[in-house]
């Protein structure tokens, strides 16, 4: 399931669920990204272009299919504007086996933070600016081509 939405997502729910729509998985990976408070961050916005934003994704999630032996996956994101300590994005995935479940949720974070396409804009000292993926993020995307 891939859901962009534009109201507060509830992880623990949304984990529960996934895991009780797929008894048979032997293992169950999920990341949680939250707007971190680095002292200076007021709040983060995210937007996207609705339906071409989830069809991106999709094309991410039928790699994750094509590369491992999952039995599910689970991604919602939140556009609009987030509060320090909302959260961002969830990300699971369930496989028989636990290396599979892991690999594949990285895989999936990390095309997400480098390769979806939502414009992000936080707010610092009350002005706000764009900003990008950094350095690190694509250096960790590109080990899954190796």
């Amino acid at each position: 399931m891939i859901r962009v939405c534009d109201s507060p997502i509830a992880p623990e729910a949304e984990l529960a669920a996934f895991r009780a729509a797929l008894p048979n998985a032997g293992a169950i990976a999920s990341f949680i990204g939250c707007v971190r408070d680095d002292g200076q961050t007021q709040a983060l916005t995210l937007s996207h272009y609705p339906g071409f934003t989830e069809t991106v994704i999709a094309g991410f999630v039928e790699q994750v299919s094509e590369r491992w032996n999952l039995l599910g996956t689970l991604i919602l994101h939140r556009v609009g504007k987030m509060s320090l300590g909302e959260p961002i994005v969830l990300v699971a995935t369930a496989s028989a086996h636990r290396r599979e479940a892991f690999e594949a949720c990285d895989y999936l974070m990390d095309r997400l933070k480098c390769d979806a396409p939502f414009w992000k804009q936080e707010t610092v000292a009350g002005e706000t600016r764009w900003i990008e993926p950094h350095p690190q993020d694509h250096s960790d995307l590109n080990r899954w081509s190796s």
